[in-house]
């Protein structure tokens, strides 16, 4: 299994001292970065899709190898809840190409208002390049039955598992060849990483994507490094 570990985001200023250097600029955070971990989950795309010439700026920062994963705009889940969404679905990929091969797995989160719609999800899927890695983070537990979980099956798309203080994760449900984890506790202990790095590399997955949550100190970056190291 090929293992990808990293944090949810990188270009944090109160990471200066921690993780990055205190003089570091923001330009070359990415580039810092890179050399220790060898993904990221961007979430500001979330809000605002960047331009080609950024995407192909951050690919050019990065080493081979390295991956971005990526949030898909609110537009298609919150605002739109996946109704009319061609326009917006065919945009986001064919900007998304600018990153060539460094571009990893797309997550489509669900608000929690959105509630289980099998046709709505269908035609999203219906919409879905064949090359896109792209995983579904459901938080309204409504989605979370045999019905949707073999839909995504039938479409090779992943079931993000989400682990957080208030909703704790004990067995990961696999629906693809491949798994999307965001490790969002507020700390994990060496016992929690060592629990955490057996059950994935249990799964027969060809490859895993695993992020943790960013805050203000650094910790995010560190028990990337640190369960990357553990499950060698």
């Amino acid at each position: 299994m090929k293992l990808y570990v990293g944090a949810s985001g990188y270009a944090y200023k109160e990471w200066k001292g921690e993780f990055y250097p205190e003089k570091l600029s923001s330009a070359r955070m990415l580039g810092f970065y890179s050399e220790r971990l060898d993904t990221v989950e961007i979430n500001n795309t979330f809000y605002r899709m960047p331009t080609e010439k950024v995407l192909t700026s951050w690919a050019n920062q990065v080493p081979e190898g390295f991956v971005f994963a990526l949030k898909a705009p609110q537009r298609i889940t919150h605002i739109k809840r996946l109704r009319d969404i061609d326009e917006e679905t065919d945009y986001l990929f064919a900007t998304l190409a600018a990153l060539g091969d460094k571009l990893g797995p797309v997550l489509f989160q669900f608000p929690t208002s959105f509630r289980k719609d099998l046709p709505a999800l269908k035609g999203l899927l219906d919409l879905l390049p064949p090359y896109a890695l792209c995983a579904f983070a459901f938080r309204s537990k409504s989605w979370l039955d045999d019905e949707t979980l073999e839909l995504l099956r039938h479409n090779h798309c992943g079931l993000c598992i989400e682990d957080t203080d208030e909703a704790p994760v004990d067995a990961i449900t696999s629906t693809t060849s491949w798994g999307y984890l965001r490790l969002r506790g507020s700390d994990y202990t060496e016992s929690d990483l060592s629990r955490w790095s057996a059950m994935v590399l249990s799964q027969p997955w060809d490859k895993a994507f695993v992020f943790f949550k960013h805050e203000t100190q650094a910790l995010a970056p560190k028990l990337a490094m640190r369960f990357r190291e553990i499950s060698q």
